[in-house]
């Protein structure tokens, strides 16, 4: 387990997030273990087996990974469902960040990275996949974006972890590890595609 990261201004629904290098969340908070490389690949191989399960198989199934770290997890969610079923299911990656609706209190010129989809999402069952659940607004954004690529017969929401502190009525259909947090606390995921490792870590203020 490595030292608490320095905390970056970009994650999910807009909490900061916690990044492997060392940094001043090293000295000023503790970090506890959630999930290790093993828990993760447990609870992404439960998920597999619940997509298909709730779906019938995986016939018009297209999974949309939202950047950042949804795109790691829907490659991986799609090599197991494809080690299952023998088939391979499209992956898109959604890029979020003009659909936010605080993206005016993100000052001038938020950095965009690419969202494409494999093909017209109309008539197909989507499933939209992220690494933690929070305020719910990033889903709403990640909703009114997928409807820019078609009408899907079905919009369903996987996440690694759901946190908590809803601000918006949004619930996943799948979730790996429900966590209680408080809302001073920062979740961590860390994958082996960005960060060079898998855990997920709950880092606390060190004053509490």
């Amino acid at each position: 387990m490595t030292a608490a990261g320095q905390l970056q201004p970009e994650g999910p629904d807009g909490q900061e997030r916690a990044g492997p290098a060392g940094g001043e969340a090293a000295a000023s908070g503790t970090q506890r273990l959630i999930l290790d490389a093993a828990g993760i690949r447990r609870a992404l191989t439960r998920i597999a087996h619940e997509v298909l399960e709730r779906n019938q198989g995986s016939s018009g199934l297209l999974l949309a990974g939202l950047r950042r770290r949804g795109v790691p997890l829907a490659e991986r969610l799609a090599a197991l469902i494809e080690q299952f079923e023998g088939v391979r299911v499209p992956i898109g990656e959604l890029d979020v960040t003009m659909f936010r609706d605080d993206l005016a209190l993100r000052g001038p010129g938020p950095a965009l990275q690419r969202s494409s989809m494999p093909q017209d999402v109309t008539d197909t069952r989507v499933v939209l996949v992220d690494d933690v659940l929070y305020t719910g607004r990033t889903v709403r954004a990640a909703l009114e974006a997928i409807l820019s690529y078609g009408r899907p017969r079905q919009i369903q929401l996987a996440v690694l972890v759901d946190r908590g502190h809803r601000e918006l009525p949004i619930r996943a259909d799948y979730v790996g590890k429900n966590l209680p947090t408080a809302q001073g606390e920062q979740v961590a995921v860390r994958l082996r595609e960005v960060d060079g490792q898998d855990e997920v870590v709950l880092i606390r203020d060190g004053g509490r």
